[in-house]
């Protein structure tokens, strides 16, 4: 268990808290309507499965808010203890596994800040949600479409789910392209010339195998009764754990 982290002075981030069961603060415009409310979906599900909040912040620059000079990682240290996010227990025993995902348009930069209960173990975990699911789609230009991928990403990581894949690279996308682009030659040249059953059979066989594979490799790479009944901020803070990207 990683050891609480210690920032001097009593300095607070001008952000207010959200609601209880609230799990986005959009300050910088950058998540669609539709976009929030799936992220919400999510959130409210992983709150009430495994006790875990993901908060979602996002802000113009940390100096508007107070933290001007600042690193984003104490920015979000601060912020994430000053709301005290996720249960710090659980039924009696230690928990403290919350999640804040914060962005910084201006600075252009974001971090995953992981509650104390986490320790240091999903550091990797986070950092590859960052890279793979988050900033390639900043880099796009694609930003609510990231946050919402790194959230989607993160609740399987709190349910100890494999990550989603990387998005489709172009190249991959040619590939499926000349994949369907061939298929398609291979029919017209069946028909021209008169192919007997087997063939039709067989070529069927090959391409429903092969295209099921293919979307289950698409569909993947995209964006998860009783429970827990409390809200997303009951004494958790950051033991540092994380990770930071930029773009």
């Amino acid at each position: 268990m990683a050891s609480t982290v210690q920032y001097s002075g009593a300095q607070e981030i001008a952000i207010e808290r959200p609601g209880d069961r609230e799990f986005v603060r959009d300050r910088a415009y950058m998540i669609d309507d539709a976009d929030e409310i799936r992220i919400s979906e999510i959130s409210d599900a992983l709150l009430t499965d495994q006790a875990i909040p993901i908060i979602v912040v996002s802000i113009e620059s940390m100096e508007q808010y107070g933290g001007a000079g600042m690193r984003i990682e104490t920015f979000a240290l601060l912020l994430f203890n000053q709301w005290e996010i996720g249960p710090k227990t659980v039924g009696g025993e230690s928990w403290n596994k919350g999640i804040l995902v914060l962005v910084s348009r201006d600075d252009r930069m974001a971090r995953i800040e992981l509650g104390d209960g986490w320790g240091r173990e999903q550091d990797a975990a986070c950092q590859q949600i960052m890279d793979e699911q988050i900033i390639t789609r900043f880099k796009r230009g694609n930003f609510s479409a990231g946050v919402l991928a790194g959230v989607e990403a993160l609740d399987s990581m709190a349910r100890g789910e494999s990550l989603p894949r990387p998005p489709i690279s172009w190249g991959r996308v040619l590939i499926i392209a000349g994949f369907f682009g061939l298929m398609a030659f291979t029919f017209a040249s069946l028909i021209r010339r008169g192919a007997s059953g087997w063939a039709w059979l067989f070529w069927g066989g090959v391409f429903s195998v092969t295209g099921y594979i293919l979307y289950n490799a698409m569909r993947n790479s995209g964006g998860g009764g009783g429970g827990f009944s409390g809200g997303s901020f009951g004494g958790g803070f950051s033991g540092g754990g994380g990770a930071t990207g930029s773009w």
